[in-house]
């Protein structure tokens, strides 16, 4: 979900790329609440940390709690920084329930990428 907020509103020239210790396909609902908010994040993939990429990022942005503690080190030259969200695909309820839960996270994600993007845009 970050990543298709910051693909439509960080400045053009920015290169941004999900990735992850673990390889996940994206999850439908994650698609669909996106949907929702007139981004169409089906096309992304979540692929496993390059260590090339890592060391040529200006930041790295890890999200929930077990994103931070695998994530490798970064090298002195990276900024880190760890939005501490709870993962949606992880809660659990009736179907709405679940998507609301994917509705707060969506809301919450969109807020810290549009902080992110007024306070490193240049």
């Amino acid at each position: 979900m970050a990543e298709g907020f910051a693909h439509a509103d960080a400045p053009k020239d920015w290169i941004i790329k999900s990735a992850g210790v673990e390889q996940h396909g994206l999850n439908p609902k994650a698609v669909r609440v996106m949907q929702e908010s007139g981004i169409d994040i089906s096309a992304q993939t979540s692929d496993l940390i390059d260590n090339d990429f890592l060391n040529s990022s200006d930041y790295v942005i890890t999200l929930c709690g077990d994103a931070n503690d695998k994530c490798p080190m970064t090298p002195p030259t990276v900024n880190r920084i760890h939005w501490d969200l709870a993962d949606p695909a992880q809660a659990t309820g009736t179907d709405d329930e679940i998507l609301n839960v994917f509705r707060e996270t969506r809301d919450t994600i969109q807020g810290l990428v549009k902080n992110f993007i007024e306070t490193h845009a240049n």
